[in-house]
């Protein structure tokens, strides 16, 4: 059967909009989504590069942000395919024996491809190929752009469509790779769903994404305060209800996914937020107080 990972991160930082904002429809949410990254990817690629994600800092010393970046999609895949135990030797080479029949990848939520030219170029097979896809036809754009530059046309396109009704047969792709996205959906189940309908028997989805904390005994929902805070993150960036890294695990059993596996990677990724000062310059004003919000209490939630 289909397996299923999931990499969880900023537990620590969002969740759920509060009743104190009006929760958007979905259709409201998809466009504003669209929009919020037809607008803003530019100034992220000005930053951040192609990499529209968090990085990976295996000690807290680490300071290239770019290889963190790189190291994200690396030691996820590795993660992914590999015992998971932390001998990230013995995963690398599990990796590649993985790779070797993977021949179909789909990039959910591409961004502007970053992702799935990496593991084109580093990890893939001769012969595989890929799409990607976004709700922004900027990033869609961009992406195309990109990956033509780098003459990977020939395993690469990216495409305009929605991740909960992808125009794709069931059975068609041997990974399926979400970096930072699943966030951004209104429905977990139905954005669950579709991930496992594209995925052939015995593929690997892989969904790295930011979760809120699990919460603790005795505790049936964040505080207020966590609440508030959170209900602003979710205003500026276009987010619908976040859930905890175990509601994903929860949905991906309940489809018949095998080997569903969880971790979370918030200490790993906290370093990240800290790269962020240098965006007052380049960013509105909302974009602005956001970050800010962020690196004050993105260890404290």
């Amino acid at each position: 059967g289909t397996s299923m990972s999931v990499r969880s991160f900023g537990s620590r930082l969002l969740k759920a909009g509060s009743t104190e904002t009006t929760k958007l429809s979905d259709s409201d949410l998809k466009t504003g989504i669209a929009k919020f990254y037809d607008e803003s990817s530019s100034i992220w690629l000005d930053v951040w590069g192609e990499d529209m994600h968090h990085g990976f800092y295996p000690t807290p010393d680490f300071k290239d942000h770019k290889a963190a970046q790189l190291l994200m999609i690396d030691r996820a895949l590795e993660w992914a395919f590999g015992e998971g135990k932390g001998d990230s030797e013995k995963d690398q080479g599990m990796l590649k024996k993985a790779f070797s029949h993977i021949r179909t990848i789909i990039d959910v939520g591409c961004g502007v491809g970053g992702s799935s030219r990496h593991i084109i170029k580093r990890h893939a097979a001769n012969g595989t190929t890929g799409v990607g896809i976004s709700l922004s036809p900027y990033q869609v754009a961009r992406a195309n752009q990109f990956t033509t530059a780098e003459n990977l046309t020939s395993a690469l396109h990216y495409n305009v469509a929605d991740a909960t009704d992808m125009p794709f047969s069931e059975k068609s792709f041997d990974l399926v790779w979400s970096m930072e996205s699943g966030e951004h959906m209104p429905d977990k189940e139905r954005f669950m769903g579709e991930l496992f309908r594209v995925a052939t028997p015995g593929g690997r989805v892989l969904v790295v994404t930011w979760c809120h904390r699990e919460l603790r005994p005795g505790e049936t929902a964040l505080s207020d305060a966590e609440l508030r805070l959170l209900a602003k993150i979710n205003k500026a960036y276009f987010l619908p209800d976040w859930v905890p890294g175990s509601e994903y695990v929860r949905i991906a059993r309940s489809l018949g996914m095998k080997d569903v596996r969880s971790a979370d990677w918030s200490e790993h990724v906290v370093r990240f937020v800290d790269t962020t000062p240098h965006l007052v310059y380049l960013i509105p004003s909302y974009y602005i107080h956001t970050t800010n919000i962020c690196r004050r209490h993105f260890g404290r939630l």
